[in-house]
């Protein structure tokens, strides 16, 4: 086994996202709101040698499937991501993200003016460019930083 090998234990069942542009795990946990409060068994492997992306990340969540909205957002700060779901240490579906054109109830809108961001019932919802998302209520775009955004 050469010394730039990749040792990672395997999980039994959960989901592993691969393909994260170096530096943004930290991110996709905040995504899914993992502080390590919760105690999820969680293995994150960061600026590792990637043919595709030069270097990436891997996250691996333990006992945990991830919901539509939250594949969303992570395709957000990582378009060429793969979503692997695991059970009883197999790779059963394996999926690319794709970004959606909308998410709706998953970021906060940064405006403290918006009518997302005050009493009103309303939920959030964001349309998604090139370079980031706009606010679908008061035009405001978020371009860096969208995983601080997240609702």
């Amino acid at each position: 086994m050469s010394d730039d090998t990749l040792r990672v234990s395997k999980i039994r069942n959960g989901t592993v996202i691969d393909h994260v542009p170096g530096g943004q795990a930290l991110k996709v946990l905040a995504i899914l709101g993992i502080d390590g409060s919760a105690g999820e068994t969680v293995s994150v492997g960061m600026n590792v040698p990637s043919d595709k992306l030069g270097r990436k990340d891997i996250v691996k969540v333990e006992g945990r499937e991830l919901s539509q909205a939250e594949v969303d957002v992570i395709s957000l700060i990582a378009p060429a991501a793969s979503i692997n779901i695991v059970r009883d240490y197999e790779v059963i579906e394996k999926n690319r993200v794709v970004r959606p054109e909308r998410v709706e109830g998953v970021l906060a809108c940064p405006n403290p003016n918006c009518i997302t961001t005050g009493d009103e019932p309303v939920a959030s919802a964001f349309e998604v460019l090139d370079a980031g998302v706009r606010c679908a209520y008061c035009d405001t775009i978020i371009r860096r930083d969208i995983a601080d955004h997240i609702g």
